[in-house]
């Protein structure tokens, strides 16, 4: 896990840029720091480099091709590395390796099949700057899933990149103003989607995808190499076959194989343990597969209703691992939320993101390496928002759309819309299919998209989504998860959270052959009724037992809603949204966060928004202190 950064035709001073890029993400690559610049300073690569694989010098990156022809920075883990070399090797495409990193076999692949050839040959985390010096062409790749952040654009006309929007935002020929197009976008969902950034001209790299941008780089190209929409179409019509007692022994092959790839590492290799399912089957297999004593982690909270440390401890015990839990207070978690702004370099306002850094901070005490179940909902059916569409789903469509649209408007235009329980039906009674009613559903707040002064279009993935594109409803909404909450919402907030403590982690559901077999399952083997994760479930309850696992899900949350109400927060918070104060930056409309917030304090009805709202505020703080 490492942070790359560069630029190329920059009219600065390029020395200076490229450590101050480099020391603006020191945490992800605290162990060492390198720059490649080409001969006439068009091109500058900066890395960062947290060493996970091959320790010695023969990993250090920037790094040149045998052949001198491709330089690579690097930011991730390719998992099949060993069996790529193998490859070059057998094919005589390589005579031999300098060292044992998964870099040097990178470098090569791309060298003897091309880009495009090579980067489907890889299994892995990755987000690359790779340049070549023979067509004077630098190429940015970012892995299937998204689980490593890649930002690029354009900065005073020369083109940049880097892992952390933060690192681009520190040039000095830095001006690019705040992208008022996607606040209300921000203001729905909590953070910003693909392909956009809290910056104009400055955009999020998406998933599977490859940017070229060839001298003098004016103009860049983007063309895909793996679609998670295709993968999920391609599974869907290709239906697996067997059992569901079958679907289960294949999902735990494909699952331990992923586990075993990712636990390789030359330093301490430990996981999460949340007492969900999805984690406890992580730590199930990783433990089945281990000769030692795998290493879990876990933190508890004082607020019982939020605390699932218990019952982590329980099944780290059936487990028989080395478990660590830490119990934080209400102080321990208060105290991060000044670093927030700094560790997600934009607005990111999942609430989760405060005790997902905690967890990290301890972990990365202990290890360097950490294994996550993120995945789990989103491709196996988990959360309980996918029941709901379909049930609700299910009594709407009877009623034409040409009725129920008007009736849709006439209760969001009456007094019962003040009800909370009507404004939300009268949302929902207004959507086209099972798709369109998800999408209403995460926006059933009307003020979400009056909080920002400015309101334009902007078109995005749920906007872009064709109903029906998969025929069963649950899995349309499981994909449109994928294609946007997953990546720019969870994976987000682990690799920042994770990052800021120089710890990595790494998620065995996100295998490609393990996304793929999931897509090839039919809904009944991941739901029923209301209990998802059905062949997940299967695979776990082979190792832990059923009644361990079952009881009500408390999610990695935090009481946010009550500790606002209290001195300091409240405090802090009411600085921050100063009428005052909002008139003066003009993004948000004074009188509309004081009316979110005045219901919250003076009449009890909480909407996200607030913290959405908190997390921008906190975000300008620190943009007029930069």
């Amino acid at each position: 896990m490492c942070g790359i950064a560069g630029f190329c035709n920059f009219a600065g001073n390029v020395e200076e840029n490229i450590e101050r890029m480099k020391n603006r993400m020191l945490n992800r690559g605290p162990d060492a720091g390198g720059t490649y610049l080409t001969e006439d300073r068009s091109v500058v690569l900066g890395h960062r480099r947290l060493s996970i694989i091959d320790l010695s010098e023969n990993g250090s990156q920037p790094m040149t091709s045998h052949n001198g022809r491709y330089i690579i920075s690097y930011n991730g883990e390719v998992y099949n590395y060993k069996e790529v070399a193998q490859k070059l090797l057998r094919e005589n495409k390589v005579d031999g390796f300098r060292g044992n990193s998964d870099t040097e076999v990178l470098l090569e692949a791309f060298n003897a099949y091309g880009v495009k050839e090579a980067i489907r040959l890889f299994k892995g985390m990755f987000a690359i700057a790779l340049y070549d010096r023979q067509e004077r062409t630098l190429y940015l790749l970012r892995d299937r899933v998204g689980e490593k952040p890649l930002y690029y654009g354009k900065v005073n006309g020369s083109f940049v990149f880097a892992s952390d929007i933060g690192c681009i935002s520190v040039l000095d020929q830095f001006h690019n103003a705040v992208n008022r197009k996607v606040l209300d976008l921000y203001f729905v969902h909590g953070y910003i989607p693909a392909p956009y950034s809290i910056y104009e001209d400055i955009y999020k790299l998406e998933p599977g995808t490859i940017l070229k941008i060839r001298a003098p780089f004016k103009n860049w190209e983007i063309e895909t190499y793996w679609s998670m929409k295709e993968a999920a179409k391609r599974g869907q019509k290709n239906l697996f076959k067997g059992s569901r007692q079958e679907a289960a022994d294949e999902l735990e092959r494909l699952l331990k194989k992923s586990i075993a790839g990712q636990m390789v590492a030359d330093v301490p290799v430990g996981a999460f343990l949340s007492a969900g399912i999805d984690s406890s089957t992580i730590v199930a297999l990783m433990q089945s597969i281990h000769q030692g004593k795998v290493k879990s982690y876990t933190i508890g909270m004082e607020e019982k209703d939020y605390n699932e440390a218990v019952y982590a401890k329980e099944i780290a015990r059936h487990l028989g691992t080395e478990h660590t839990e830490l119990y934080i207070s209400e102080q321990d978690a208060i105290g991060v939320i000044p670093q927030l702004a700094y560790m997600f370099g934009e607005p990111f306002a999942d609430s989760s993101q405060i005790p997902t850094y905690l967890v990290s901070k301890m972990t990365r005490e202990h290890v360097t390496v950490s294994l996550s179940g993120d995945g789990g909902d989103e491709l196996f059916c988990g959360y309980t928002s996918y029941a709901s569409v379909d049930r609700i789903w299910n009594k709407m469509k009877g009623i034409p759309y040409f009725v129920r649209k008007p009736v849709s408007e006439m209760v969001l235009h009456s007094p019962l819309r003040e009800k909370p329980i009507y404004k939300v039906k009268g949302k929902l009674l207004g959507a086209k299919g099972p798709s369109d009613l998800y999408i209403c559903s995460n926006e059933t707040e009307p003020l979400a998209r009056k909080i920002s002064l400015y309101h334009e279009e902007c078109p995005y993935k749920h906007s872009e989504y064709a109903e029906g594109f998969l025929e069963e409803a649950n899995h349309n909404i499981m994909l449109m998860d994928m294609l946007m909450y997953h990546p720019d919402d969870i994976l987000v907030k682990v690799d920042r959270a994770a990052m800021a403590v120089s710890l990595e982690t790494r998620v065995p559901m996100l295998d490609k052959d393990v996304v793929e077999f999931a897509w090839s399952l039919p809904i009944e083997y991941k739901r029923n009724g209301n209990i998802g994760k059905q062949v997940l479930r299967d695979v776990l309850y082979r190792y832990v037992p059923q009644e361990i696992m079952e009881r009500p899900k408390k999610g990695f949350s935090i009481p946010i809603e009550k500790w606002l109400r209290k001195p300091e927060l409240r405090e802090w918070a009411e600085e921050l949204i100063n009428r005052g104060q909002l008139k003066e930056q003009g993004y948000l409309d004074p009188e509309v966060v004081w009316e979110i917030w005045e219901d919250f304090i003076l009449r009890g009805e909480w909407r996200i928004q607030i913290w959405y709202i908190l997390m921008f505020q906190e975000w300008i703080r620190l943009q007029k202190k930069s």
